[in-house]
């Protein structure tokens, strides 16, 4: 009994944080299309890294981290190509959680 009522709350909590992935990537990819560069730091160095964190994904948060704290970038086209990188590195995220399951 106690077996089953764990592995409801990891299903639980797994697709909890499966659909905060998408939800996270679907903002980045919004603020990407729009070329918002301050929505683009917020989600992510708060979002991001916050998600990371609590997925254990934390090579993810550091350089989500280093994404902000790095700064200032060389120009605009960097920080972009910085960004298209991270937003990457989630959607392989994304398909590994998706896998697991």
């Amino acid at each position: 009994m106690l077996q089953c009522n764990m592995d409801a709350t990891l299903n639980a909590a797994s697709g909890t944080l499966q659909v905060g992935l998408e939800d996270l990537l679907g903002d980045l990819q919004y603020a990407r299309r729009q070329g918002d560069l301050g929505r683009l730091a917020l989600l992510a160095y708060c979002d991001v890294r916050r998600w990371a964190r609590s997925a254990g994904e934390q090579a993810l948060a550091k350089h989500s981290s280093e994404l902000v704290n790095n700064c200032p970038h060389a120009s605009r086209a960097e920080f972009m190509s910085q960004v298209d990188e991270l937003i990457q590195e989630l959607e392989q995220t994304r398909h590994r959680v998706a896998g697991s399951h």
